[in-house]
């Protein structure tokens, strides 16, 4: 033992920084389900009633937004139903339900949303006794990548190797196709014997206006990027660091409506605007992509738009006192921008940002933001790679692997890592990077309890 009395000092304030960082978590996991009991207490059965099961894996919110739909239309049509994380379920609970409706999600190539990593370490490696269990599950994915829908597929696998049976087959949609979700509505109909309405209503959106657009890179060796902000009209909304803005596209003349977009947002309400980056992409054809062109060339600033901001719980941050290390490339400084500015006006626990993009000349995203941010400290430190620069050519996780000992550092002190950008390339080389730093499991660990958030695209 030592005697040293500065090293017990150290050590007393990183076991209180632990503390705390463990506290912050909690709380949010408290008040996230306050924010259920509320909602669900409008589905509450009568009394002797027994609800169906509605559990979501969720990444960016839209399978727990889904979760609740199909709650409410199931109580709509006189089914009482409940809703649960699936992550939070043990398999017991799942058997004593009888029945469950499964909302999942996957992210990236295959894999399962962070909040299921504990789940699928613990329980998914191995079969377990389901037996009497009869499940439907929703999977969610995109088809633009390789392993479409790949956790919900392997969570149907696990289920069934359990002894689990399914109501009707798994239904997939893909990059929330409408037609499969009407099925999914209609299946539960089936399933229920009661009419499930047949068309969810869509999320209502507010009037927001352009009021400026900046172009980020000009010359840049990459697709334009740009610089947005959005003005509510007549109405006051409220969100925190982390949330998405979802923005309805307009419609061709006499086609349907293409949807919408979600893009990682900028800025918080003091700031009196929705501000989010979007980089211009182009089809093979050399033609702009539908939403990106239209929102940095064919909009109009002064024109009116459709768009909300919802919740993205899964990259919310901790409290100001708790170190956080902000790591992204490109576009995704946008969804790591608010995270720094909740920051501002009082003391915190200390911000790191790593960045990368391509030139230094073209590519350096709100650099005089960045440099007076870093001057009045509410950056603690800012690390930047351009990968097309001479003499340099890094990538933004190689800038982990050269800070490899002050990374352990903030870690072993409490600090949570916010990762936001690309999902080829930059998230899988930032995860391995971590990985190496940090180990596997730590690394896993920390996904586990919230300290390693990603929102990536």
């Amino acid at each position: 033992m030592t005697a040293d009395p500065l090293r017990w000092l150290w050590a007393a304030v990183a076991i209180a920084l632990w503390l705390l960082v463990v506290a912050a978590v909690a709380w949010a996991r408290t008040l996230a389900r306050r924010t259920a009991a509320t909602r669900a207490a409008a589905l509450a059965p009568a009394e002797g009633s027994e609800a169906l099961l509605v559990a979501f894996a969720s990444q960016t919110g839209q399978a727990e937004e889904l979760a609740w739909m199909t709650a409410s239309s199931l109580s709509d049509a006189g089914v009482p139903a409940r809703v649960a994380l699936l992550g939070d379920l043990e398999p017991d609970e799942l058997k004593a339900a009888g029945r469950v409706l499964i909302i999942a999600s996957t992210t990236g190539e295959g894999d399962g949303p962070d909040a299921m990593s504990w789940f699928a370490r613990r329980h998914m490696t191995a079969p377990v006794d389901l037996s009497g269990l009869s499940y439907a599950l929703l999977a969610l994915g995109d088809r633009a990548y390789a392993d479409f829908c790949g956790f919900g597929r392997a969570l149907d696998i696990w289920l069934q190797r359990s002894g689990a049976a399914p109501l009707f087959d798994r239904v997939e949609v893909d990059d929330g196709d409408a037609g499969a979700i009407r099925h999914w509505q209609h299946q539960l109909g089936v399933v229920t014997g009661h009419a499930v309405q047949a068309d969810w209503t869509p999320p209502a959106f507010d009037r927001w206006r352009l009021a400026a657009r900046t172009h980020l890179n000009p010359g840049s060796p990459g697709g334009e990027a740009w610089l947005l902000a959005f003005q509510p009209v007549d109405h006051q909304p409220d969100w925190v660091a982390g949330d998405i803005a979802e923005i309805g596209l307009p419609a061709p003349e006499g086609s349907p409506s293409p949807g919408s977009r979600e893009y990682s947002v900028a800025s918080l309400p003091a700031d009196g605007r929705v501000e989010f980056i979007v980089r211009r992409m182009t089809r093979p054809d050399g033609s702009p992509g539908l939403a990106s062109g239209w929102l940095t060339r064919d909009l109009a600033v002064g024109d009116a738009v459709d768009m909300r901001v919802r919740t993205n719980r899964g990259f919310h941050g901790p409290a100001p006192e708790v170190p956080l290390i902000l790591i992204g490339n490109g576009t995704g400084l946008a969804g790591l921008r608010a995270h720094w500015k909740a920051r501002a006006g009082g003391s915190h626990g200390g911000v790191w940002l790593m960045f990368g993009e391509r030139a230094s000349a073209h590519d350096a995203f709100l650099d005089e933001e960045l440099r007076a941010a870093l001057a009045s400290g509410l950056l603690t430190r800012l690390d930047r790679a351009f990968s097309r620069d001479p003499g340099d050519g890094r990538y933004v996780q190689d800038l982990i692997a050269q800070n490899t000992d002050e990374l352990v550092s903030w870690v072993d002190r409490g600090a949570v890592l916010l990762v936001c950008g690309s999902l080829e390339g930059m998230s899988t080389g930032v995860h391995a990077a971590l990985e190496t730093a940090l180990g596997a499991d730590r690394l896993l660990t920390l996904a586990e309890t919230g300290r390693y958030r990603r929102d990536v695209y």
